[in-house]
C-alpha cells in the first residue's frame, strides 16, 4: 500500500516539473556601435506576459546598461531593440532575468560590440559651400578594388542617397557626388561586405537659391560600374538566415560578407538545390549565377556554432530581401520535429502507466 501511495504522489509531482517555463533569446556575437542591437526570443509564457530584457558592459564587473519590457506575441515570440550609439567597445551580455526556467532555457548571451569607424578616412571636407552637390570622397583600408555602400541622410532625417556601391580602386580610394537641394548637416553611413563600418558628418553652407540650375562644371553623380543591392538578418546554425533574390535575365554575381565561415544552400531558377562553402571566416562566399527570369532562393547559416549578421550582397539583381519565413523549396529537404501536444507530457503518461501496473499487480496478488 506504502509503494502505492509513494507512486501516486511521484505523479502528482511529474506535472508540475513538466510544467517549467521555457525562454530561448538570440542575439549577433558580434556587433558594430552605432547598429541596433536586436535580440529576439521565444517562449512558452502567455501571450502579452511582460519580461524583462537587460543590456549589461561586462569589464571587471558587471553594471545594467539599459533594460527594456517588451510583451509576449501571439506566436509566443518578443524582440527587443537597443541603441547602441555611444556605447563602449568591449563584451556586453543581454539577459532575460527570470526564475523558474526549464533546464534547456537560454536566457544570456554574450555579445562584442567592436568600433570599426576608424577604417574609413575622408578626404572631402567635412565642411563644403551650397552648389547643390556634396563631395564626398576617401580610402577605407582593406578595401582595396572592391567597394562600399554609401548611404547619405539629410538635415530632414530622409535618405537622400544610397544606400549605393561605389568602386574602390588599388589603393581603396573612392569617390561619389550627391545631388543636394539645401543646406544643412548630412550624416553619411559606409558599409561593406564586413557589415558597418561606420558614419561621418558633413556640413553643407550657403543659402539655397531657388530655381537655380545645377552649378555649371559640377561633376555629375558618379555612377558604379554595377549597381550592388544587399539585405541581412540575424543568423545561427539552427535560426538560418533566408533571402529571396530576383535575378532577372543575364549574369548575376552573389556574394555573402566576411568575418564568418557562411555555408550557403540555394535552389537556382530551375529548382536545382547547391550548397557552397569553399572560403573560411577570412573571404566572402561568392557565386557567379545566370538568371532566368525566375526567382532564386538562398539559406545562410555558419559552419560552426556561432551566430552572427549574415549580409547577403548581389551584383546586377533586381531585387533582394530577407524572406520572413522558410521558403517552401527549402522545406522539402528538411526534417521538421513535430511538436508535443500542448498539455500531455511524456513524463505524467509515463507515469499514469507505471501506476496502472502496479495497482494492477496488487490485485492480483491479493
Amino acid at each position: 500500500m506504502k509503494k502505492i501511495v509513494l507512486l501516486v504522489m511521484g505523479l502528482l509531482f511529474l506535472p508540475v516539473l513538466a510544467s517549467a517555463y521555457q525562454v530561448n533569446i538570440y542575439a549577433p556575437e558580434s556587433l558594430t556601435v552605432g547598429k541596433p542591437l536586436v535580440v529576439t526570443g521565444e517562449t512558452t509564457f502567455g501571450v502579452g506576459t511582460p519580461i524583462d530584457v537587460v543590456l549589461y558592459y561586462q569589464m571587471t564587473t558587471t553594471s545594467e546598461v539599459k533594460r527594456k519590457i517588451v510583451y509576449i506575441q501571439p506566436d509566443k515570440t518578443f524582440k527587443a531593440i537597443f541603441d547602441t550609439t555611444g556605447l563602449k567597445t568591449g563584451i556586453y551580455k543581454v539577459e532575460v532575468p527570470t526564475s523558474g526556467m526549464g533546464g534547456d532555457s537560454v536566457t544570456m548571451r554574450v555579445i562584442q560590440l567592436v568600433d570599426r569607424s576608424d577604417a574609413i578616412h575622408l578626404s572631402s571636407s567635412a565642411t563644403q559651400p551650397f552648389t547643390r552637390t556634396l563631395y564626398i570622397a576617401g580610402t577605407i583600408t582593406g578595401g582595396e578594388n572592391s567597394g562600399i555602400q554609401v548611404e547619405v541622410v539629410g538635415p530632414d532625417n530622409a535618405v537622400i542617397f544610397g544606400p549605393r556601391f561605389v568602386n574602390t580602386n588599388y589603393a581603396g580610394d573612392f569617390s561619389v557626388d550627391v545631388p543636394v537641394t539645401d543646406p544643412g548637416t548630412y550624416e553619411v553611413s559606409f558599409t561593406d561586405s564586413k557589415g558597418y563600418i561606420g558614419a561621418k558628418t558633413l556640413t553643407v553652407l550657403g543659402t539655397p537659391s531657388v530655381g537655380n540650375p545645377v552649378t555649371a562644371g559640377t561633376t555629375p553623380v558618379a555612377t558604379p560600374t554595377s549597381q550592388v543591392i544587399s539585405a541581412h538578418a540575424p543568423s545561427s546554425r539552427d535560426r538560418p538566415a533566408y533571402f529571396i533574390v530576383n535575378p532577372g535575365n543575364g549574369p548575376v554575381s552573389i556574394y555573402t560578407s566576411s568575418a564568418v565561415d557562411w555555408v550557403v544552400e540555394y535552389v537556382d531558377g530551375n529548382g536545382v538545390a547547391h550548397t557552397v562553402n569553399a572560403h573560411g571566416a577570412d573571404s566572402a562566399e561568392r557565386l557567379n549565377l545566370v538568371g532566368n527570369g525566375k526567382l532564386l532562393y538562398f539559406k545562410v547559416y555558419p559552419k560552426t556554432a556561432v551566430s552572427g549578421e549574415a549580409f547577403l550582397y548581389g551584383e546586377n539583381v533586381n531585387s533582394m530581401r530577407v524572406s520572413p519565413n522558410t521558403p517552401s523549396v527549402f522545406t522539402v529537404t528538411e526534417t521538421t520535429v513535430p511538436p508535443e501536444t500542448p498539455g500531455t507530457p511524456v513524463a505524467p503518461v509515463l507515469g499514469v502507466v507505471a501506476i496502472g501496473l502496479a495497482l494492477l499487480l496488487h490485485v492480483r496478488k491479493q
